[in-house]
């Protein structure tokens, strides 16, 4: 993935251990920083009806995870009816069978608050579902931006903030009694909407069923892990140290082939090539001392979070430059105007009413044939001809008609239809009832969770709510689906 080679000189101090030449410990970047996130909920729990609604009933268009369905455990993302975004982190039903157990990791985890962790919002415990809840990351894993990357690869001044973010993460979790951290690899790590990286706080609940804390390689297992069975602080540090070698190469490898190139001085094989030209000598040079440190094969020679943190501020470059432009993930940009989205910031409600007459019934595919066997049936006729008088009264904007009819339709249950909740949540704006309008445009979302009419009509409820950043939100989803859709046409 790229051209040339990085070079630079490679001094013998990086084999050295810690109690060789400790490193000056200064304080926390935390003092500097506010780390204590307040504008989050309280830890909750959460019923399995609430997550079935927020995920649209766990689709599979809304898996987030990286091997999607296959993965034991996997990962939705979802919306809760306040419209905040969510991951839902779905367990093997074997994976905590002690609920209890389960319930006391969870709401010690959800205490934890920072601004570079991915916090856990809630849980649910339900018969034999475990499930987490946590804040949503959408730009993607450390894993993807470093080893499958398509646009650009990652650049040195923001693997070093990857570095020192983890690291604070670390020291944070640390300060409150949370040091251990299981598994700990380039998939824990995802990027939020500002391109800052996070640690998934998923990885501090332990598996209770088999007390398993490496699901990756053995190779890249901690050794005292491999004779012990047991993770410890110092664990941690060595999958740390693995993760340096991640940021310095772009590429996955075993630390003891890692550790053989340092000792034979052959760290161009080491260096991503992608990097040439990027960093000094003296910055490879401490990046590779840190990483050795942390691979150390005693415990006690590792370092710990409060000295990783101290040796890697003083690494830290273009502080000033925010992390989404380093990405070249886009940030704030200009939406597409198409017709919708220019109704919805205008909040012309009428020119939304003349789109949504336009496009009819064509996005309720498969919704109306579904039950056509019962067509014949007296129930099922009167409740086609309320949608019928709904669509005459909708068309001439008698709203009170409209929300009437449309609610006899969903009322009787037996035909289920978003444009129906879409037509009703705009008679529901049109008529100054913009909660019951978001609580519909949802419920449109539910039926189909990759409709961006949906999502635009959300966007005009919260407009109208006042809560003008979720509406951007909701905007930029719903433009997404569309490009997605008119570029699948």
């Amino acid at each position: 993935m790229g051209c040339g080679c990085s070079k630079f000189k490679f001094s013998v101090c990086c084999l050295r251990s810690g109690h060789d030449g400790p490193m000056v410990e200064t304080h926390s970047i935390e003092n500097e920083e506010k780390s204590e996130v307040g504008d989050l909920p309280t830890f909750d729990e959460y019923t399995i009806d609430q997550l079935k609604n927020a995920t649209s009933g766990f689709a599979v268009e809304n898996i987030v995870s990286e091997h999607g369905e296959k993965a034991p455990n996997v990962v939705y993302k979802g919306k809760l009816e306040s419209q905040m975004r969510i991951a839902v982190k779905r367990f093997n039903r074997s994976a905590w069978p002690d609920a209890r157990q389960f319930l006391e990791e969870a709401r010690a985890v959800g205490q934890l608050r920072n601004h570079r962790l991915v916090n856990l919002l809630g849980c649910c415990c339900d018969g034999d579902e475990r499930l987490l809840v946590a804040e949503y990351m959408p730009n993607d894993t450390l894993a993807k931006h470093l080893f499958h990357w398509e646009a650009q690869p990652m650049k040195w001044v923001m693997r070093l903030r990857v570095a020192l973010h983890l690291a604070q993460a670390l020291e944070y979790c640390t300060s409150k009694g949370r040091a251990l951290y299981h598994d700990l690899n380039a998939y824990r790590v995802v990027f939020d909407d500002d391109g800052n990286p996070r640690l998934s706080c998923f990885g501090l609940m332990k598996n209770s069923r088999d007390g398993k804390s490496y699901s990756t390689n053995l190779a890249f297992t901690p050794p005292e892990y491999l004779r012990t069975g047991r993770v410890t602080p110092e664990s941690v540090m060595y999958s740390f140290g693995t993760l340096l070698l991640d940021l310095l190469s772009g590429k996955h490898i075993p630390p003891s082939h890692a550790l053989d190139l340092i000792r034979d001085r052959n760290i161009q094989m080491l260096t991503d090539s992608c990097l040439e030209g990027q960093f000094s000598n003296d910055e490879g040079t401490e990046l590779v001392r840190l990483a050795s440190r942390c691979l150390q094969y005693e415990p006690r020679e590792r370092p710990n979070p409060k000295s990783l943190v101290a040796a890697l501020i003083p690494l830290q470059k273009d502080v000033e430059v925010p992390s989404h432009v380093l990405m070249g993930i886009a940030h704030g940009e200009a939406l597409p105007l198409t017709p919708l989205v220019e109704a919805c910031l205008r909040m012309d409600l009428t020119a939304i009413h003349e789109i949504l007459e336009k496009i009819g019934y064509k996005d309720d595919e498969g919704a109306a044939t579904e039950l056509s066997f019962q067509m014949w049936t007296n129930q099922m006729q009167e409740t086609l001809n309320s949608k019928k008088k709904g669509d005459v009264a909708f068309r001439h904007k008698d709203l009170r008609a409209a929300i009437e009819c449309y609610t006899q339709f969903i009322d009787v249950g037996t035909m289920v239809s978003p444009t129906v909740f879409a037509r009703r949540s705009l008679c529901f704006l049109m008529s100054d009832m913009p909660q019951e309008a978001l609580n519909d445009a949802a419920q449109a979302q539910v039926i189909t969770p990759i409709w961006h009419i949906a999502f635009y009509l959300q966007a005009a409820a919260l407009f109208a709510l006042g809560r003008e950043n979720e509406a951007q939100v909701a905007l930029k989803e719903g433009s997404v689906l569309e490009n997605k859709r008119h570029a699948a046409s």
